[in-house]
């Protein structure tokens, strides 16, 4: 089998399962893009079998510490394991991501499950030139009545793969409804698989929707880059006296009217930039929640984007009635949990404002985490509350 020698140092001595091409002492074997190779290190010990791309930064991902062929026994093995792990999580498999790439062992590999309805994402050379073994699995194990590729996301660039949407098991899928559980019994989104945004619904921020819905009884809430409605309509459903949801996105803001409309709840959808809207608001708010999209994808972008965080962060807060609520997140790993919170502080100290913790949250437990991995975490949130006047 051809392969690659690490150089000392590298990270996969570390624990991480990624090797960039600073990290190659040498190639042997005339590997080609989307091969198995095998992984050794400078003295020639086996380190197992990775994915091999050169046209990538991360030229090999690591999907085994022994020899392993991408065949259909492979895939059905981490598949089902990945299965399992989400039932004895305690979530719902039929509405979840059921793989998550590196932290599922299958680098590139995304898997979300919507019932009957399952989405594959091949973000990886090699699993996409093994997509139909995947499909084929995921047939066996699953028996959706579709299964849909949609590889539409920008990080396929840079693996070299050109981005498309098709079924491949069953037919088109008219629009459909899930329900996530809430305390209220559950809220309803319509799901669009094949137009909507991300594969259909954000999964790993359902339990960060019912925590926060459970502060909105009986106040007033703003939720800012709303998306389809997921903080607003929980918090409705819990009994807000009133909540208002913004995005620049008129699909976002119709898809949130139309589920506000299934839920039977009333909110008050803007279609408007939230930047924007945070300046000119003149109106006071018991919770303001801000779950933007990542405002960086490297590490180059990241103090610009530390800055638009503090902006709305600052704006949030100064929105804020007495004893007033911030639950405010993001979705970038470059953001690290520390410096996120740290913003925040940032910002409360330019507003004159105390704040005290009162939750702080991470992916669905369907997005794990691999410590050694800390690509694998990306999500952050924190729930604060301003302290009465000092």
């Amino acid at each position: 089998m051809p392969g690659i020698i690490i150089r000392p140092r590298a990270r996969i001595f570390h624990g991480h399962d990624w090797v960039y091409a600073s990290e190659i002492q040498k190639v042997f074997g005339d590997p080609q893009p989307g091969e198995v190779i095998s992984l050794k290190d400078f003295r020639d010990r086996p380190l197992g079998t990775a994915i091999y791309n050169p046209q990538s930064q991360i030229v090999a991902r690591r999907i085994s510490r022994r020899k392993q062929k991408l065949e259909a026994e492979f895939f059905e093995r981490r598949i089902s394991q990945a299965i399992e792990l989400r039932e004895r999580s305690g979530i719902d498999p039929k509405l979840a991501r059921i793989v998550w790439s590196e932290s599922d062992g299958l680098p590139g590999v995304v898997v979300d499950r919507y019932d009957d309805h399952v989405v594959l994402q091949t973000l990886t050379l090699a699993m996409y030139l093994n997509r139909e073994i995947i499909g084929e699995v995921l047939v066996k194990l699953l028996n959706p009545k579709c299964l849909i590729l949609r590889n539409d996301s920008p990080m396929l660039a840079a693996e070299g793969i050109e981005e498309e949407i098709t079924i491949m098991h069953g037919e088109k899928p008219d629009p459909f409804v899930v329900e996530a559980p809430t305390a209220e019994g559950g809220v309803k989104f319509e799901i669009d698989l094949l137009d909507g945004q991300k594969t259909g619904l954000y999964l790993d921020q359902l339990d960060a929707h019912r925590e926060v819905a459970k502060l909105a009884k009986g106040k007033r809430v703003l939720d800012c880059f709303c998306n389809q409605g997921g903080f607003a309509l929980a918090c409705a459903k819990a009994g807000a006296a009133s909540v208002t949801a913004v995005d620049s996105s008129e699909p976002a803001i119709a898809a949130a009217m139309r589920n506000a409309e299934l839920n039977g709840v009333e909110i008050n959808a803007v279609k408007h930039n939230a930047f924007d809207f945070l300046k000119h608001c003149e109106d006071q708010y018991d919770i303001v929640i801000l779950d933007p999209p990542s405002f960086t994808k490297n590490k180059k972008s990241l103090n610009n984007a530390m800055r638009g965080y503090k902006e709305i962060h600052l704006r949030g807060l100064k929105l804020l009635d007495k004893e007033g609520i911030l639950a405010s997140y993001c979705c970038s790993h470059h953001a690290t949990r520390e410096l996120f919170l740290q913003n925040i502080v940032s910002a409360s100290v330019d507003a004159k404002r105390s704040l005290r913790m009162v939750a702080s949250h991470g992916q669905r437990l369907d997005h794990p985490v691999l410590p050694a991995i800390p690509e694998t975490e990306y999500l952050k949130g924190f729930v604060l509350q301003v302290m009465p006047s000092r």
